[in-house]
Order: C-alpha cells, then sequence, then structure tokens
C-alpha cells in the first residue's frame, strides 16, 4: 500500500513537470519576445547598443596551445619546442566586462514634455542627452539649450518649415500635428534634428510628461532635497504661474512640489532652472537606490511603462535600474553649454509670424562639446556638477 502510494506521488510530480516543460517551452519565447522587444516606437536610426552582451564579450580567452607553423619563406615546419628568438608583439589588454548585462555604453535622449500623457503634442521644454558608461560604471547627463536656433529637416517640402527652436523640433514631429510622418515621432524628429546640427548620435530615447513625473515622485515617496538658500517662483506679473515659494533649509517634496521647483525660472534664468533640476534628479536617484525603494523599482516601471514614451525595452530599463545602485556620486556628472557660450538675440518665426527669444551660439563650439561627450572624455568644471 505504502509502495503504491508513493508511485503515485512519483508519478503525479513527473506529470505536473512535465506539464511545466510544455508551458514553458510554449510560452517562454512570447515571454522573452515581450522582455526585449522597445517599449514604444523606435528611432528608425543606427544604433550602436545590442539588446544583449554576446558570450565573446565577457568570457575570457584562454591562451591558445602551441601549433607547428609554417616558414613560408622556405615551406619547411618550424617545430613548436625549438627555441625562437623572441620578437615584440602587440599584447592585448583585458577589458572589463560590462555591468548588468549591459551594453559597454549607451546614449539616450531624455526629454521632458509640457504634453499629456498621450504624447500627442508638446514641448520638449527640457532636453538631456544621457550617456551610460556600464563599464566604469559612470552616467554623464549634458543638458542642451531648448531655445537654440537650429535646422528641422524632413518637414520643408509639405509645410515650409526649415527652422525653429530645438524643443520645436519634437513639437513638430508629433503625432496630433500631422508633420512628420517618419520614425519615433517627436523624439524622431528631434533625434534627426540633433545630428543634423550638432552630429549628436542617440541610441535611444525616454520622453516623460509633466503629469507622469509628478506620479513617478510620488510612487517613490517623495525626495528629500537641501535648499542651501530661499528659491522664489512666485508670479512676477499676472501672466506668471506661481511655482510656490521654497525656504532654505532640508525639505521633502512631493511630486506637485518637485515639479513646480523644477520649472521656476522668471526670477532667474534657464541656467538656474536646470541646476534646480539637477537637485532634483539627484534626490531621485538617492530615493529609488534606497533599500526601501530599490526591490520596488520592477513594480514601479511596470505600473508607469504606458505612461512614459520610451524605445527602451524591459531588459534594458531592468539594465539601467540594476547600474543605478552601483554609481558612486562622482560618477553621476551634470553638464551642459555653458552660458558664457550663449548669447541673447532675437530672430523672427515664420510660424509664430512675430520675433522670438534664441539663444546665439557657435555652433562648431557646441559640436566640439558633443564630441568629448559622446567619447566620454568632456570634464565638467561647473559647480555642484556631480551628486552631492
Amino acid at each position: 500500500m505504502q509502495t503504491s502510494k508513493r508511485k503515485s506521488i512519483l508519478i503525479a510530480a513527473a506529470v505536473l513537470l512535465g506539464l511545466l516543460a510544455v508551458l514553458a517551452i510554449v510560452f517562454y519565447p512570447r515571454i522573452q519576445q515581450r522582455w526585449t522587444e522597445p517599449l514604444g516606437p523606435g528611432l528608425g536610426l543606427p544604433t550602436r547598443t545590442p539588446t544583449t552582451v554576446s558570450a565573446a564579450q565577457v568570457e575570457a580567452t584562454d591562451t591558445p596551445p602551441a601549433v607547428a607553423s609554417v616558414d613560408e619563406s622556405v615551406g619547411e615546419s618550424v617545430n613548436p619546442t625549438e627555441t625562437i628568438p623572441p620578437t615584440e608583439t602587440a599584447v592585448p589588454t583585458a577589458t572589463a566586462a560590462p555591468l548588468c548585462g549591459g551594453p559597454a555604453e549607451m546614449t539616450v535622449l531624455a526629454l521632458g514634455v509640457d504634453g499629456n500623457e498621450d504624447y500627442l503634442y508638446g514641448l520638449s521644454d527640457e532636453i538631456r542627452v544621457v550617456r551610460v558608461d556600464f563599464v566604469t560604471p559612470k552616467v554623464t547627463v549634458l543638458a542642451l539649450p531648448r531655445d537654440l536656433w537650429v535646422e528641422i529637416p524632413e518637414i520643408e517640402d509639405a509645410y515650409g518649415i526649415t527652422h525653429g527652436k530645438l524643443n520645436q523640433a519634437y513639437f513638430y514631429g508629433t503625432p496630433g500635428m500631422g508633420y512628420y510622418d517618419g520614425p519615433g515621432a517627436g523624439a524622431g524628429l528631434l533625434a534627426r534634428t540633433l545630428a543634423l546640427n550638432f552630429d549628436l548620435t542617440v541610441d535611444h530615447y525616454g520622453a516623460v510628461s509633466m503629469q507622469t513625473f509628478v506620479k513617478l515622485v510620488d510612487a517613490v515617496g517623495g525626495i528629500d532635497i537641501y535648499l542651501p538658500t530661499d528659491v522664489d517662483g512666485t508670479p512676477v506679473d499676472d501672466k506668471t504661474e506661481d511655482m510656490g515659494y521654497f525656504y532654505a533649509g532640508q525639505q521633502h517634496f512631493t511630486g506637485d512640489e518637485a515639479l513646480r521647483f523644477s520649472r521656476i525660472r522668471k526670477r532667474y534664468n534657464a541656467f538656474t532652472r536646470s541646476s534646480n533640476q539637477n537637485m532634483v534628479l539627484c534626490a531621485l536617484k538617492e530615493k529609488v537606490t534606497s533599500p526601501a525603494v530599490l526591490p520596488k523599482i520592477p513594480q514601479i516601471i511596470n505600473a508607469f511603462q504606458d505612461s512614459i514614451l520610451t524605445d527602451l525595452s524591459p531588459e534594458q530599463l531592468a539594465q539601467l535600474a540594476c547600474l543605478a545602485p552601483q554609481l558612486d556620486s562622482e560618477n553621476l556628472i551634470f553638464t551642459g553649454i555653458s552660458e558664457d557660450l550663449l548669447s541673447p538675440a532675437r530672430v523672427y518665426s515664420p510660424q509664430q509670424k512675430a520675433n522670438t527669444f534664441v539663444w546665439d551660439a557657435d555652433f562648431d563650439v557646441i559640436r566640439e562639446i558633443i564630441q568629448q561627450f559622446q567619447a566620454g572624455t568632456l570634464v565638467s568644471d561647473s559647480e555642484g556638477a556631480s551628486c552631492p
């Protein structure tokens, strides 16, 4: 009786394991496909970053065994055990494998959009390019001024638009406008604008609307920031939105407060706003890598994947989330185009039928900065360039 019962249990276990094996065979390809599929439309541009790292990139190469070689001048075999005078040969240096299964590096166009969560319209009010080094590891964030007057490609024939502000390139590419029918919508047209004007190549993009940013900050329980001085975001006239007044000292920001603090500009300038945003990003990085929040990141990503527009895959997002807690504070660098390289100017905008404010700059100098950024050699001399 006992033997019969034991056999029944073993048979049931074997059937269960067999069923699980069949389910794994049937559904694993679908799971794997979704894991590596982009969450949004791609840029349609050449990318330098593979989805995964091949085994050849991470496995050490063994020293090949000695073999007989042939002296082609005489056609005779050379005995491998024979003493041969040493010759100078280049010895390959070992390269550390990228962390978290990522590529050696990845460049992401990161955008803060003032439109709704459907991303049908909107200006890219914040334009940053993020270079992620999975080997060092290191992340460098380059802020680009939204008011640079640039050439915008691919929409002249249909709509007569040849130039505009940098943030308008995203706007003209949004689905709601219907001006651009190429890959990547607003991010795609902005990426092509950056390539045309500054020789900047990006691999991927991520766009976050204001409403989504607020929800993300609230989802991690808010952020903590120390303000060295008061920051005044109260209106300067009846046309200015009230962003609030933030006192010096330790502050805990909700999502709404973090957004308002990040948008303050009227009493200061775009560079002060960029510095404030860097403080918010550092505080957000500190929060998401805390022991209490880090385990929740996959769920947070899953909850917001329909609210964030990106061509990154779940696998790539997991790689970035894995890298974040391994970054030393000095290896999260914020930099940008220095204020002394920009001059205020006004140009006539045919679309607005009026003169509009722009930054005048030497694009050759900006291209040189971007070239150094892409090579990983850009050194920032900005105050507070890294997280505290």
